[in-house]
């Protein structure tokens, strides 16, 4: 803008220096016309004004060329820099429409698992609803752990199998000694439900007292059904498997003694993360006393080993001992005997070459 003003200035007086010659020489003309030729200094004053106004000119027009490439200079730096910033911000709006996007799939998907996460969670409370499906989920659950644990069917236990009483334990755990161990996986979850459900802290206290006392019934319960009276084959405990992690932590923190009276009982609580670490110290277990029972065989195993391969070392020795003579044997018959039958074969070829004529070359006639 101050360039833009000094140009201004310097044409406003070009234009009023131009309007006084042009009015100075239309004076002295008409004087001139009056009065005759004007003097000499006068026309050297005129001439002089004229060079000077000529050159004002020059340098004005000169100074306005730069001026002009300067503001042209600018006006391309500034149009530059508009381009510049135009491409930045269609840049930065085509990265906010592409995190826009993004962010809304994410919220999407994020809706989609929240509602997958409620139907799972209604068809959870739905099924704890049910004392079928309960002692569905449990079993389903005990395999879980046993198929992690590594147990198999038939091998490390047993499911639903009779005892000589009127017992029926969901698994039984074939332990060394033809012992075994038993497990229920069945448990009351109906008050711990509806203490989910509850809408106040009065039902909610009602509901979890109810479901402790379910716990304590089913403890009992178990002391009955033979499970440890089954002979001497049985341990001297019993497994109570409960089927989740928080109902599990919810019993022992609002019923501390369950704990010891279910113990006196010689039953043991057990969660999936408990249950997985019980079944790993029996499988333990039962491998140790599979390899102390069978370190016995193993030893007599590497003693007999120990026998034939002293044997089989024995006898290698004896057979390498007839191949180093048949070796012998053989560097004789292609050394010494070979040359000794060589030799007359040598001489009788040398005795047919001796006899042959001689041929004589023919004179040529």
């Amino acid at each position: 803008m101050a360039a833009i003003g000094l140009v201004l200035g310097l044409a406003a007086l070009l234009a009023v220096a131009l309007g006084l010659g042009f009015g100075l020489a239309l004076v002295i003309g008409r004087g001139a016309r009056r009065a005759g030729p004007p003097p000499p200094d006068l026309r050297a004053l005129l001439e002089a004004n004229r060079e000077l106004l000529e050159q004002e000119r020059s340098r004005v027009t000169t100074e306005l060329d730069g001026k002009k490439a300067l503001i042209d200079q600018q006006l391309g730096s500034v149009s530059e820099g508009l381009t510049r910033i135009g491409d930045l911000v269609r840049s930065l709006e085509q990265d906010r429409h592409r995190a826009f996007g993004e962010l809304t799939n994410e919220l999407q998907r994020q809706r989609e698992g929240v509602t997958a996460l409620s139907q799972h969670t209604q068809q959870l409370r739905e099924m704890l609803a049910s004392t079928k499906a309960r002692g569905q989920w449990g079993e389903r659950m005990a395999d879980d752990v046993l198929r992690l644990a590594g147990m198999i069917e038939g091998v490390n236990y047993r499911r639903q199998a009779s005892l000589p009483g009127s017992g029926r334990p969901d698994y039984t755990f074939m332990l060394p000694n033809e012992l075994v161990l038993h497990m229920d996986v069945k448990f009351p979850l109906d008050n711990y439900v509806r203490y989910l459900d509850a809408d106040n802290e009065t039902e909610r206290c009602a509901y979890r007292d109810q479901f402790l006392r379910d716990v304590r019934a089913r403890v009992r319960e178990l002391t009955t059904r033979g499970y440890l009276d089954a002979g001497d084959e049985t341990v001297d405990c019993l497994l109570l498997f409960i089927p989740n992690e928080a109902v599990y932590a919810f019993v022992h923190e609002h019923d501390r003694d369950l704990l010891e009276e279910a113990l006196e009982h010689k039953i043991v609580l057990c969660s999936p993360l408990t249950l997985f670490a019980v079944l790993a110290v029996v499988r333990q277990a039962v491998d140790n006393f599979r390899l102390e029972r069978t370190s016995n065989e193993i030893l007599s195993l590497l003693g007999e080993f120990s026998r034939q391969w002293e044997k089989y070392t024995t006898q290698l020795e004896s057979v390498q001992r007839k191949f180093d003579a048949v070796h012998r044997d053989y560097e004789a018959l292609m050394t010494t005997r070979q040359r000794a039958l060589q030799r007359p074969l040598d001489k009788i070829e040398s005795l047919r070459h001796a006899d042959a004529p001689v041929e004589r070359p023919q004179l040529a006639s």
